[in-house]
């Protein structure tokens, strides 16, 4: 058996047991892979999928076992050219950091700026997306670290730290008549069209729920992953903009757009910080970690890792 059997049969479960698909990520041919899994099965001396035909149905009982030895095996792999990247390089490599739009834009530019200083043979790439996503580029190993509002904490096979904590904003021209409100209310902002974001972004889920509670059905007139997307539409009248308050440090005050506070509506949203439980982390993403919060420290984040059973929560 090898190491190229096991990436085969983890990326065909995956890819939902599509060899085509399995064939595509991994750059090479259907017919290699299905020959290399069958050798892999002969050597074990069991079927790790159900076939029908040509193709795979399902994964036996068995081939759960075998799964969860495969996943060890391809986390310890990684682990090990960490390991080496680590003590070859030392102070050289490459932070691969998944985030969602908000986070990368307002949150992350500092302690970036900050690492690249500390560490400036360290090459940094983002990959943004979904919290999904980013949950996923960890499990795979295409991130380092992840940031993100939703998703993380309920994620089994990462470690999730809280980092910080905030609150929504409404958005509006200055000119616009809730602009005299200090303190809006849900029946004030359930009159106008409200812009704000996708679902599956930055506390959406909240808002909705608050205007469920009070039985109100707010007009939802446009939805975004990006809070620069959501202000610009606010500013050509589409409505009411709901967004993080970080997506309005930079507005300048006197300007064209005003805000108002709205976590006595919505509540308050915690961010977190992940990382693939078990794999080993490199200087440099300590170094980050506690470069976005100081609640983060490494014997902290070394502990979470380890599964000691500490109350991290903000």
């Amino acid at each position: 058996m090898n190491l190229h059997q096991f990436r085969f049969v983890q990326e065909a479960v995956r890819r939902d047991l599509n060899l085509t698909e399995t064939a595509k990520a991994l750059h090479t041919s259907q017919p290699g892979i299905s020959k290399a899994i069958l050798e892999l099965e002969e050597e074990l001396g069991v079927d790790i999928f159900v076939r029908h035909g040509k193709r795979i149905r399902r994964v036996t009982e068995p081939g759960l076992q075998v799964l969860r030895s495969v996943e060890i095996i391809m986390r310890e792999v990684a682990n090990l050219r960490r390991i080496g990247d680590e003590f070859s390089k030392q102070d050289a490599g490459t932070l691969s950091i998944a985030t969602t739009h908000a986070q990368a834009r307002y949150f992350m530019p500092q302690a970036v700026a900050q690492l690249r200083k500390r560490y400036p043979k360290v090459q940094v790439v983002l990959h943004q997306g979904t919290p999904a996503d980013i949950a996923r580029m960890l499990r795979d190993d295409v991130a380092d670290i992840g940031v993100a509002t939703e998703v993380l904490s309920d994620a089994p096979d990462l470690v999730s730290l809280p980092c910080y904590e905030w609150q929504h904003v409404v958005v509006m021209p200055a000119r616009h008549p809730l602009a005299q409100s200090e303190r809006p209310t849900l029946e004030q902002l359930a009159q106008y069209p409200l812009v704000t974001y996708h679902p599956t972004f930055s506390g959406r889920t909240r808002v909705d729920a608050a205007f469920a509670r009070a039985r109100l059905e707010p007009t939802i007139a446009l939805e975004a992953i990006d809070a620069d997307v959501i202000k610009t539409y606010v500013r050509v009248g589409m409505g009411l903009g709901v967004v993080s308050e970080m997506a309005v440090h930079d507005e300048p005050a006197g300007g064209d757009l005003v805000w108002r506070s709205v976590g006595h509506l919505f509540g308050f949203n915690t961010s977190r910080v992940a990382f693939k439980r078990g794999a080993y982390l490199r200087q440099f993403v300590y170094a980050f970690a506690e470069m976005l919060s100081d609640r983060l420290t490494r014997p902290l984040i070394e502990r979470a890792m380890a599964g000691t059973p500490d109350d991290y929560e903000l």
